[in-house]
């Protein structure tokens, strides 16, 4: 016979509802629908929320970009150090094995290369998002950039509307002006509005004043890694945006185009998830480069 007490014990608590969807690990997430926050515990571990992510999309203006001429020899031995995968559908059906089993960041819109100053980006077909079973989508957000401000931001709201149809979170990239000073009153702006407009995630870069940028961001922000650094510097940038409140870095090639890529994201997973400091994460670095 059911324990009728114990049954009215626990409904009376609410089988704990209350620690489970007000304290979601996910920043600003504990009002989204389940399928969202399915798909964001995917991203951002649910011990640290934290979430390393490891960006191979370059590609899509870039052409084959140092370090990413081989995916299947650079990028695939890497996954199973990742949190997430962010990169484009062709590379993704083409050289990622489905076997890997990690969360996908779909790269959701494109335009043109580096070759043009000209970019009109559109959106890619969000069933492609569905058909791969992406975790999220990502757009790019470019502030203060003229007409491609406007393109860019139709692009966002769009993304979002029809990833809140099918319960997929957008990432919003926010890009940088050519007119704008790359410092955290822009990205506060740019983040902010990403966020304004519904994405779930931004990226954008580290700075001067950075907790303002993640203060009045009210998702979680990750950080891109930009330009190859030497790996110290690599891990100090790491560091300092865990501590000014980012929820993780979306890192590329600081990684691939590392003297040893395993070691160095394996650097930067301890870094953000387990707290240790560039000292000893470059440490870590170096004995498993040597190992």
């Amino acid at each position: 016979m059911p324990d009728m007490d114990g049954f009215r014990e626990a409904n009376s608590f609410g089988f704990g509802q209350a620690s489970l969807s007000d304290n979601f690990h996910v920043k600003g997430a504990s009002n989204m629908p389940w399928g969202m926050k399915d798909r964001l515990s995917r991203i951002f571990n649910p011990k640290t929320g934290r979430a390393v992510m490891l960006a191979f999309d370059h590609g899509f203006i870039m052409g084959p970009t140092s370090g990413l001429e081989r995916i299947d020899l650079t990028i695939v031995p890497l996954t199973q150090y990742a949190d997430c995968l962010m990169c484009t559908r062709g590379i993704l059906q083409t050289s990622i094995p489905a076997n890997v089993n990690k969360p996908i960041c779909l790269r959701s819109d494109a335009g043109s290369t580096i070759l043009t100053e000209l970019n009109r980006n559109l959106l890619i077909d969000v069933e492609d998002a569905i058909r791969f079973n992406a975790s999220a989508m990502a757009v790019m957000f470019s502030a203060g950039d003229g007409e491609q401000e406007a393109i860019t931001a139709a692009n966002l709201v769009k993304a979002v509307d029809l990833g809140n149809r099918y319960g997929i979170p957008v990432m919003g990239v926010t890009a940088v002006g050519k007119q704008m000073a790359r410092d955290a009153r822009y990205f506060a702006l740019a983040s902010r509005v990403c966020a304004e407009n519904g994405a779930s995630i931004v990226k954008t870069y580290y700075c001067d004043g950075f907790e303002k940028v993640a203060a009045s961001c009210p998702v979680p922000v990750v950080i891109a890694g930009g330009k190859k650094l030497p790996e110290k510097e690599a891990l100090e940038l790491c560091y300092n945006a865990i501590n000014d409140g980012a929820a993780g870095v979306d890192m590329g090639r600081n990684v691939f185009q590392s003297d040893s890529p395993a070691a160095m994201i394996q650097a930067v997973h301890a870094v953000v998830h387990e707290g240790l400091t560039p000292e000893q994460g470059f440490e870590l670095y170096q004995s498993l480069l040597h190992s």
